[in-house]
């Protein structure tokens, strides 16, 4: 082995040992994190549905890029709820910490560091949302004062802005705006979806008229979209009595545990292809071990 491929091979021996042991709790929230992954794709993929239904091809959702069209975001238009599924209201900040425009951003700083987040919605005299201010902005803006840099005439979009934020004093000149927001009555799993898309960690929440309701943290949608193992035990349940004669309902285990499903018994071939089938499809769950055998 020449010294080149021994370096590669310590380089592959160094990348496959982890950096720090495992914790106890490590394979848990991994496996909730695919299960919150899980929901936001579905979510995803029931909007681009609807979308295309009813407007022909989806447009693309409100985000750095850009606001979108009225129907392409929970937070101008929420899509009609599923039955029982939860709802941003449920689960929302209130009252929910703001700024107003004209606030400077010594005192924007004093806030964030009191209310213990790294973003507010920055509000007007009737509270419509008009952006929102981050540790990130003002960061930005004390950076580009102590560096005395000073973008050339053909300097970069992006530069020139940012030398013309850095110059601001209140919230409305430091702010990112439009920002994203969503509708108290949108579902958790489209909220989670919009906040995964626009990479935010907190949205508000605005009634239909723009003005602030609230602010909904992405852990709050993360815990609301993942059922304990009894829901989801509830769920499969519900399946099994929907898709089994009542002769074969009864011949049906269920255990759950961390959203692992394992299914014993004995039913016959094409009701355990179906009803395995079923219990893959529901969000929550992570694998199905099906135990299950055909007689």
């Amino acid at each position: 082995m020449n010294t080149h491929e021994n370096f590669s091979a310590e380089t592959d021996a160094r990348r496959s040992v982890p950096s720090r042991p495992r914790s106890p709790g490590e394979q848990a929230r991994q496996d909730m994190l695919l299960r919150y992954l899980g929901a936001v794709a579905t979510a995803a993929a029931e909007h681009t549905r609807t979308a295309t239904t009813h407007t022909g091809p989806a447009p693309e959702p409100a985000g750095a890029t850009g606001p979108a069209p009225p129907a392409a975001s929970p937070a101008r238009e929420a899509a009609p709820s599923r039955e029982g599924a939860p709802l941003v209201r449920d689960v929302m900040d209130v009252p929910a910490a703001s700024v107003h425009d004209e606030l400077p951003y010594r005192d924007i700083a004093r806030l964030l560091a009191r209310e213990q987040v790294s973003a507010v919605p920055v509000v007007d005299e009737e509270d419509h949302v008009v952006g929102v201010v981050s540790e990130s902005d003002l960061l930005a803006k004390i950076a580009f004062e102590a560096s005395g840099h000073r973008p050339g005439p053909v300097g970069r979009l992006r530069e020139r802005r940012m030398h013309g934020k850095a110059h601001g004093e209140s919230a409305a000149d430091l702010m990112t705006s439009p920002a994203i927001t969503v509708l108290p009555g949108a579902t958790v799993a489209e909220a989670a979806w919009l906040a995964a898309l626009s990479r935010l960690k907190r949205l508000p929440v605005t009634d239909r008229q723009g003005r602030l309701v609230g602010v909904v943290r992405r852990d709050a949608l993360l815990q609301a979209l993942i059922r304990d193992d009894t829901g989801i035990r509830t769920e499969v349940e519900t399946r099994i009595t929907a898709l089994c004669p009542p002769a074969e309902r009864d011949a049906v285990d269920v255990t759950v545990h961390d959203g692992v499903v394992e299914l014993t018994g004995k039913v016959p071939r094409a009701t355990m292809d179906r009803l395995v089938a079923e219990v893959e499809a529901i969000t929550d769950v992570v694998e199905v071990k099906n135990l299950l055998t055909a007689g």
